[in-house]
């Protein structure tokens, strides 16, 4: 399989097109930006790289906060409008129809429209060239109610994400496994329909292992009569001296 080399660039994707809310509730400002991710875990901490010269950029600054807004497929349209539009001259806020509320750990304001948002502070500010690096710790996380399963889960599947790759957005396909799949263990598969179950399946009489006590005879047990070994009853002996002499005396009267 033959491959082009081509000159370096950042072409990373896909990645999630979030909706920064910074400012205050009073005076706010959304802009989008894919440049974003995760950095630790323990504490939880993100990034997110905005070029200087960008109205959220100064809030940000001001304030130290901001709040990262996951995007669904009804938010698209605000996603894309959000990056390619200045809060100096335009109120996004109003032009996308956006729900703005206020943040429970931070000033900066929750867009109220996004399923899952990530409340952050400012720790750092790395200059990197086109883009300065806004390292953050999440300090709050609020999600949609209507996301938590039975189980009190956060199921994600049901509000449809969206993903951005090189220059265009993207709903999330079907899912294809979940962390750690290919080396989980399988569940032993069920019988088949009708076949009996482990204490339905009848037991082999097991040997006695008792040992015969010392001195004692070791008994047979008789073999089953049949029909043919059956002895018939004895017939009662003939008194052979009685008969002689009745004979004997029968003889004589007739002599």
């Amino acid at each position: 399989m033959s491959r082009k080399i081509m000159d370096p660039s950042a072409l990373l994707c896909p990645v999630p097109p979030v909706l920064v809310s910074c400012g205050s509730v009073d005076e706010p400002n959304v802009m989008t930006a894919a440049w974003t991710g995760v950095i630790n875990t323990h504490p939880p901490k993100c990034y997110v790289s905005i070029r200087p010269g960008r109205y959220s950029a100064e809030l940000i600054k001001r304030s130290g906060e901001l709040v990262i807004n996951l995007t669904t497929e009804s938010l698209a349209f605000a996603a894309d409008f959000c990056g390619v539009r200045s809060g100096r001259q335009t109120d996004k806020v109003k032009a996308c129809g956006l729900h703005l509320v206020p943040s429970a750990q931070v000033s900066a304001p929750t867009v109220d429209d996004s399923p899952l948002s990530l409340e952050c502070r400012v720790t750092d500010v790395l200059p990197l060239g086109t883009h300065e690096m806004y390292l953050l710790d999440v300090v709050g996380v609020s999600v949609r109610e209507e996301l938590f399963d039975a189980d009190g889960k956060i199921d994600l599947d049901r509000c449809g994400l969206i993903a951005y790759a090189h220059g265009g957005y993207y709903a999330l396909g079907k899912k294809l496994g979940t962390f750690g799949w290919t080396v989980r263990k399988k569940k032993p598969a069920a019988p088949p329909s009708g076949a009996p179950s482990v204490n339905q399946v009848p037991k082999r009489p097991q040997k006695s292992t008792e040992t015969p006590k010392k001195g004692a005879r070791a008994t047979k047990a008789a073999p089953p009569s049949s029909p043919s070994s059956r002895k018939a009853p004895a017939r009662p002996a003939k008194n052979v001296s009685g008969e002689r002499r009745t004979r004997e005396r029968k003889d004589g009267k007739k002599k």
